[in-house]
């Protein structure tokens, strides 16, 4: 295999993985502990979560867009 194709490739799984790997952690956050959901109102908690999950989503996209500028 040409090492430009392998280094492509190898971009294409890194990306697809930590994309996948940021979501399963944002998920299990949200749901299993309760965050991401109201119940009267929200507490400090659901404001963490919200805000640790905006701040993440903006270094995720900040990091893959570095990774990808040729």
């Amino acid at each position: 295999m040409e090492p430009e194709m392998r280094e492509f490739l190898l971009r294409i799984v890194n990306t697809i993985s930590i994309v996948l790997l940021w979501m399963i952690i944002n998920l299990v956050a949200g749901i299993k502990y309760k965050l991401a959901f109201f119940e009267d109102k929200p507490f400090w908690g659901n404001y963490l979560y919200y805000l640790c999950m905006l701040l993440s989503l903006g270094w995720l996209i900040w990091h893959l867009r570095k990774k990808w500028k040729l």
